[in-house]
């Protein structure tokens, strides 16, 4: 008799789950900044389940604490715990605690806010945020989600992708456009952030949005994966010529630190690594 754990197969995966509890993160899945009040109604016909499936997610979940009621009674919005829980998860990642400082001490060198990404899927995720105290007033903020193949932040948090690595994310045909920057193939987008690849770095005026710069490097783990991308936004569409080298400097030492803190070792510089195949 084998004495190794069990562990669920591909084919009984089934059998190891929850529904209850696959549906409520689901039904909080729902919400988001376009759809900040859900009533139940909306919930069970997104949900495809019974309104008292529905009415009894939405008690548990209030009596939690991850929803609560709008004026009125009738529609919900997420509540506390939820942002409880995110900022708890926030703290929990090694890069945050250890970046902070690094953030801090980057904003006063450039003059600039600067900030920590992470990717999730295809989007990427402000982590942390150094902000300046200035008239210019960023709508980015800590939880922030954009596009990763149309900012320069998620073209560094794809570096490490192979072409076939990209097209799983990205299927389809044509990639969504946000500005005539934006790649319109996958083909496009690997060419591209090849390039940043070799360069280390990216620095671009108004890739994203009109009138703002963004300047980014790579942050990597033990491993070489890259796990993050610390960057400064620069409220201006073009960059003082006379201060390019100096904030590219900084940027990129300040990542590179972040990475030795993470106990990365740079890669022998004469290891070509073929991501067409890999």
């Amino acid at each position: 008799m084998s004495n190794k754990p069990e562990q669920p197969d591909d084919d009984g995966a089934d059998k190891y789950t929850v529904p209850g509890l696959e549906r409520g993160l689901r039904l909080l899945c729902e919400f988001s900044r376009h759809d900040k009040n859900l009533s139940a109604p909306e919930l069970a016909k997104r949900l495809d389940v019974p309104r008292s499936t529905v009415f009894r997610l939405l008690t548990t979940l209030e009596r939690m604490g991850f929803v609560e009621r709008n004026e009125g009674g009738r529609d919900y919005r997420l509540g506390m715990a939820v942002l409880r829980l995110g900022f708890e998860y926030l703290a929990s990642l090694e890069l945050t605690e250890i970046g902070r400082p690094l953030l801090e001490r980057l904003r006063e060198e450039i003059g600039y806010s600067t900030n920590i990404v992470v990717r999730d899927g295809r989007s990427i995720v402000y982590v942390a945020k150094s902000s300046m105290p200035a008239a210019f007033v960023s709508s980015v903020n800590v939880g922030t989600r954009l596009p990763a193949h149309a900012t320069v932040l998620g073209r560094v948090l794809l570096q490490d992708m192979t072409l076939p690595q990209l097209r799983e994310i990205y299927p389809e045909e044509h990639l969504k456009v946000y500005s005539e920057n934006t790649p319109q193939t996958v083909l496009d987008l690997f060419n591209l952030v090849q390039r940043d690849r070799e360069r280390g770095y990216v620095l671009e005026e108004g890739f994203f949005e009109r009138g703002i710069s963004t300047m980014a490097a790579p942050v990597r783990d033990h491993s070489g994966k890259v796990v993050a991308a610390l960057g400064a936004t620069i409220p201006e569409p073009h960059i003082d010529a006379s201060r390019l080298d100096s904030i590219v400097g900084h940027v990129r030492s300040a990542a590179e630190e972040l990475s030795r803190l993470l106990d990365h070792v740079p890669a022998n510089s004469a290891q070509v690594v073929n991501l067409w195949q890999r």
